[in-house]
């Protein structure tokens, strides 16, 4: 945000400019500044009103534009019960030297600025409308939308976004030779916001096009943030190469204690595959749940028409002289109740066929207890596993084998998760052990990893841990969280810094938006001061107005 000094009117995320440089090589008489009546008719606008202040002789300037009452302190604050900021000078003789420094370089970069800000100035405009539309109002809150349990790093991302368009719009005016009075953070009615000041009679003074480059250099520094932000998340893999996998299986941050998974899976914990299917990263893992939720409810309806006994289809080829051995219990109303620790299972024929009448009871009579821990370690059969699994065939078993599928309640899944556990330490003892002897294969299968079987709503299960697609190639303190710090960090940067360009490329009032609507007609078109001063207001209001509905609605929609 600039900010004119003389009349300030801070508000949220206001962008505004105003101010000159010291250097009387680049201070311009108001003489200079055009050559026909029409150029030097005054723009009209809330807050600056360019060419109609009475031509002077320019005087000459000191060294600074420092205000002399702050010579003596580095910062100062204001507090009202409305508004309290805070003002500090550090970074003004940095940045202005900078700017003068390499203003040959930095004109045709902010130059570039005035090109993308006037086109996405455009877009917006013409876009703007169409947030009233239930469907892209929630496709655009979908978008911008971030979990509370990002509020820190959403916060981290505003405080770089704000810094990147502020600094900006400070070295834009700096290449112009304009000097800022001071860098504010304030917070106005519960908003908070930052802003650089200049002196409005300095900034009045600058051609239009050089006004435009400092009015634009906020838009134009938040657009190239976002560029960094993305190219960073597509290269951090390759970033992270020498101390990260990535993309071999998703590993396991953080399981709340009312995550189904809790007692299951714990932090460092890597997911290897799901129903056999191995899982790279955590869109997979996702995926996964999606399809197997999407078969059950197939597998249901399909049961429901021919009112057949509820089994998942997936099954296991089970030895017979195991099922010789299980224990049974039947309990009445055709229900099978197995002792605690054990799992109902059924017979699954090859060729899968609802079973309902006298074979539903047939079929309840052959209702197999049997841990389910066992079992799942047998080889699989069935329709019910993902064509890979099984080779797309269902009569994998052998001649003294059956196939069981385990009885299942309504609208409750059977998955199975194998995950490993590499860096635990029971982990890294056994794999030292082995080393020396071979016979522990067991014993680390054990402490590193192993399957477990869920059995209930597998989406709700598949959203209740936080999963990374990175895992360290060493165990080191933090080492975990790093990757998933950074990704996330950078995503919110990326979400912030694009809010802030597309909200200041708005043709609102107060915002830059307004300065560079007005500057724009002035420079590229001929109209008259009247008709450009009508056009502005009229953008200005539609504008204004527009955006309040839309923001009316996103807090209705929240609500």
């Amino acid at each position: 945000m600039c900010h004119n000094c003389n009349n300030s009117k801070p508000l949220w995320l206001i962008y505004k400019t105003s101010v000159q440089t010291p250097n009387q090589d680049s201070t311009l008489s108001y003489s200079q500044l055009s050559n026909t009546p029409e150029d030097q008719a005054p723009m009209e606008a809330r807050r600056f009103r360019r060419f109609t202040m009475p031509r002077r002789t320019p005087q000459p300037h000191t060294p600074t534009l420092l205000p002399t009452t702050h010579s003596h302190t580095h910062s100062t604050s204001t507090v009202t019960c409305c508004y309290c900021d805070y003002k500090f000078w550090t970074f003004n003789d940095p940045i202005f030297r900078l700017g003068r420094n390499h203003s040959h370089s930095l004109k045709p970069w902010f130059s570039v600025g005035v090109g993308f800000s006037l086109s996405a100035l455009l877009a917006v405009s013409l876009l703007l409308p169409l947030t009233l539309l239930p469907h892209h109002l929630t496709t655009f809150l979908s978008f911008f939308a971030a979990p509370l349990n990002d509020a820190v790093y959403v916060v981290a991302a505003t405080l770089v976004s704000v810094s990147v368009h502020e600094f900006g719009h400070a070295l834009a005016a700096a290449s112009e030779g304009i000097r800022m009075e001071y860098v504010a953070v304030f917070v106005a009615c519960a908003f908070p916001g930052a802003l650089v000041a200049f002196d409005d009679d300095v900034m009045q003074a600058l051609p239009c096009f050089s006004a435009l480059r400092v009015y634009c250099a906020g838009i134009w520094h938040n657009a190239v943030c976002c560029a960094v932000c993305g190219l960073a998340l597509l290269l951090l893999p390759f970033m992270l190469f020498p101390f990260y996998k990535h993309g071999e299986s998703p590993m396991v941050l953080g399981v709340p204690s009312v995550s189904p998974l809790s007692g299951y899976l714990s932090s460092g914990d890597v997911i290897v595959s799901v129903d056999g299917v191995p899982i790279r990263n955590a869109q997979e893992w996702m995926d996964m749940a999606v399809f197997l939720n999407e078969m059950s409810l197939n597998e249901r309806n399909r049961s429901m028409d021919a009112q057949s006994v509820g089994r998942s289809g997936k099954g296991y080829c089970v030895p017979n002289p195991m099922m010789e051995e299980c224990k049974q219990m039947l309990v009445g109303n055709n229900l099978s109740l197995c002792p605690d620790g054990l799992t109902s299972f059924t017979t699954v024929p090859c060729s899968y066929t609802s079973i309902s009448g006298e074979d539903h009871l047939r079929n309840i009579e052959k209702t197999y207890c049997l841990d389910a821990k066992d079992v799942v370690k047998l080889n699989k059969c069935g329709d019910g596993w993902p064509p890979s699994i099984t080779n797309d065939s269902n009569c994998i078993c052998s001649q003294d084998e059956s196939c069981l599928s385990p009885v299942q309640i309504p609208g409750l899944i059977w998955v199975e998760v194998t995950y490993s556990r590499p860096y635990s330490l029971e982990c890294l003892r056994v794999r030292r052990k082995s080393f020396a002897d071979s016979r522990n294969s067991d014993s680390m299968e054990s402490n590193c990893g192993g399957t477990f079987v869920f059995i209930g709503d597998i989406i709700s299960m598949a959203r209740s841990v936080q999963l990374t697609a990175y895992q360290p190639r060493w165990a080191f303190p933090l080492g975990t969280y790093l990757p998933n710090v950074l990704e996330r960090f950078l995503r919110c940067t990326f979400q912030v810094s694009l809010t802030l360009a597309l909200l200041n490329s708005l043709p609102v009032y107060l915002l830059d938006g307004e300065s560079i609507l007005e500057a724009s007609l002035l420079h590229f078109t001929l109209l008259s001061q009247r008709k450009r001063r009508k056009v502005v207001q009229v953008c200005l209001f539609g504008g204004t107005l527009i955006s309040i509905l839309a923001f009316l609605k996103i807090v209705i929609y929240g609500l």
